[in-house]
């Protein structure tokens, strides 16, 4: 996997305990447009302390275009930030 750290617009939802589960994304494509990726499946959800910062760390799989894709999101949880880590 190619890490990338890349910033990114997030649609999400919470349950009534407080987990939240990532559903699609929006990004930049490199071209001037952006890229909106839906979430098929959450594979694992966890928590990180990466460089001092509470991250959850969520694994995760998508179809994009064609093909099918594994790659991991974060959430900076101090600042409420979304990240496409590794793809």
């Amino acid at each position: 996997m190619k890490m990338l750290m890349k910033n990114v617009d997030m649609i999400c939802i919470s349950t009534r305990d407080g987990t939240i589960s990532p559903l699609k994304f929006r990004m930049p494509d490199g071209r001037g447009g952006t890229i909106v990726v839906k979430i098929d499946r959450v594979l694992i959800r966890d928590e990180q302390k990466i460089a001092g910062n509470r991250m959850l760390v969520y694994k995760v799989q998508s179809l994009i275009g064609d093909i099918e894709k594994v790659y991991e999101m974060k959430y900076e949880i101090a600042t409420c930030k979304w990240y496409i880590s590794k793809m």
